[in-house]
């Protein structure tokens, strides 16, 4: 999963833009732009793992590129505090030991992260404002504030070599957002009018025609939902979609019900939500040792866990194995967040494990409990309007999306777009665009503390278990290289049963014949031994299987003499 480079030249002054997160997939968003021989990062996010990366928590971008080069990396710039945008700066800073710039709530949750992760590090946190320049070695950034579903979400105007690029970061156009400003359309125009080079923009819902709907919307339908409900009520979002926790919150009130926060992050998100100025008209929520004295009617869950993942609150309330919280037969869970790629049969799982308890599940499929953080294909044309770039490059998106965006920035008249790839070194200087090479890019993962990669020999022992099962064999031989026992053959996640009766006994027997074909010199050596010996139980297991077990030999050489007592 790790790409390699090929050569790259540039000059010094040249414009360049090195996605190494975010294009091509959903999340874990990491940008490059290089100028006078200096470098500038935007976001440095993670994503969710799939089911080809078993016991892996969060997925990293590789950032050997920018590590070798760090000495000219004059700062990490964040759009907005979503962890795909901020998820993987404690894992990583230290590849980087850059200073980080974002706007008060998202600086407020990196220092909370840093703060947990790495509370020795000394990390140079600097503010931004909206609407101001600020220098950052040879480029020039302005925050200019856009809505998504998260407070002080910031759309960069990037100006370098005499040119204007306007990075995006996630956003939609909401009239009613409900918690903070509107989008700051006359900074865009004003932004659009002095004249737009680049735009490199959100494609989420470059495939979804018209207007995604306003967090207004979103409280409205899920007002109604809840009071049909009349047992307890959870409902579970993204913690650090704060625009929903906040219309949870009040939608409990409207409805009679007294909201109760549920996971870890939610508490934190929502403590650095309030220490900026938000939140301040919450009602008081209800705490862990107050659960069960609320009667059923009268409380809401608000639960982590939309994505499935197993530590979750919500997959634990599912399981029937929270330390606090339980749901009955009667009882009603809501899904108001969307489904990221390659998390629905995670999702599936929790939802099964509910539906079979008695509990009622529903989705945005069966009412309108959730609206999108992000633009439709509208909004996105309304952008064009008023930015008006002369190079189009579509991030944030798998394939599929960034096509998509691309094919609607043409239809707005932009006279060129550039469909990137993760790791794709484009030169900007031109109006065009060109990729001129590429950076080594991969995934990467935490693992006892430590940064590996997903390609290393521990996750790959980890994949083949997890596929193929693994086989043992013990090898007793003497010094002159006999053997003294059968071989000790056993067997975990290959086969059961008879089969697996079978394949014990068959194993032995080719074990034993190949040890004793072999020379003596060969059978001197462990590592020989091991090779052969490997080789006869991933084979017999290909053939009697179809399956190719990691093996483990274990070669023992004792004293013949010694054992017999002569």
């Amino acid at each position: 999963m790790t790409t390699s480079s090929s050569q790259a030249s540039w000059s010094k002054e040249d414009l360049l833009f090195v996605p190494l997160g975010g294009s091509g997939e959903i999340g874990m968003n990491a940008n490059l732009f290089h100028c006078n021989d200096e470098w500038l990062m935007v976001d440095l996010g993670i994503s969710f793992p799939d089911d080809s990366m078993p016991g892996v928590d969060v997925v990293l971008p590789a950032l050997s590129f920018i590590e070798k080069r760090r000495d000219k990396l004059k700062g990490l710039v964040i759009t907005h505090g979503h962890e795909d945008h901020i998820g993987a700066i404690p894992y990583l800073w230290e590849q980087l030991k850059c200073p980080i710039y974002a706007t008060p709530f998202t600086m407020a949750l990196v220092r909370a992260k840093l703060r947990e992760n790495l509370p020795d590090a000394k990390v140079k946190l600097i503010g931004l404002p909206f609407n101001e320049d600020v220098a950052i070695g040879s480029f020039s950034v302005e925050m200019i504030s856009l809505t998504h579903s998260i407070p002080d979400p910031a759309g960069l105007a990037i100006r370098a070599g005499g040119k204007t690029i306007f990075h995006t970061g996630d956003w939609k156009f909401d009239s009613d957002p409900l918690l903070g400003p509107v989008s700051d359309t006359a900074a865009l125009k004003a932004l659009g009018d002095k004249g737009v080079d680049v735009m490199i923009g959100d494609s989420t819902n470059a495939m979804v025609d018209g207007r995604t709907g306003s967090e207004a919307d979103a409280r409205e339908g899920l007002i109604k939902e809840i009071e049909k409900c009349t047992g307890r009520v959870a409902v579970t979002c993204f913690a650090s979609n704060v625009a929903r926790v906040n219309t949870l919150v009040h939608a409990a009130v409207a409805t009679g019900r007294s909201p109760m926060l549920v996971g870890r992050a939610l508490h934190r998100i929502t403590e650095a939500a309030r220490s900026c100025g938000y939140l301040k008209d919450w009602p008081d929520l209800v705490k862990e040792d107050e659960f069960n004295l609320i009667p059923r009617e009268n409380i809401m869950l608000i639960c982590t866990g939309s994505q499935g993942e197993p530590r979750s609150a919500m997959s634990r309330i599912a399981s029937n194995s929270h330390h606090v919280i339980s749901l009955d037969k009667g009882d009603t869970v809501m899904y108001s967040s969307r489904q990221i790629p390659g998390n629905e049969p995670a999702i599936a799982r929790v939802q099964d494990n509910l539906i079979r308890r008695g509990i009622t599940v529903i989705t945005d499929d069966d009412a309108p409990i959730h609206v999108s953080g992000h633009p439709g294909r509208d909004e996105m044309a309304e952008m064009y309007q008023l930015i008006r770039p002369k190079l189009a490059i579509p991030t944030h998106g798998t394939g599929r999306h960034l096509k998509a965006h691309a094919a609607l920035a043409q239809a707005c008249q932009v006279p060129a777009t550039l469909i990137p790839n993760n790791g794709d070194v484009i030169n900007i200087s031109s109006a065009e665009g060109e990729v001129i090479g590429s950076a080594p890019v991969g995934l990467q993962t935490m693992e006892a503390g430590e940064v590996i990669s997903i390609d290393s020999s521990t996750m790959r022992d980890r994949r083949r278990l997890l596929w193929n099962g693994t086989v043992s064999a013990s090898i007793v031989l003497s010094l002159s290289g006999e053997l003294c026992v059968a071989p000790v053959i056993s067997q975990n996640g290959l086969t059961e049963g008879h089969r697996a009766d079978d394949y014990l006994a068959e194993a032995s027997l080719r074990v034993e014949d190949a040890v004793m074909a072999m020379s003596d010199k060969a059978v001197a050596d462990d590592h020989r031994v091991t090779e052969v010996v490997s080789q006869a139980l991933r084979g017999l297991a290909k053939s009697m299987f179809q399956r190719r077990p990691m093996a483990q030999v274990h070669v023992v050489r004792v004293d013949a003499l010694a054992i017999s007592g002569e």
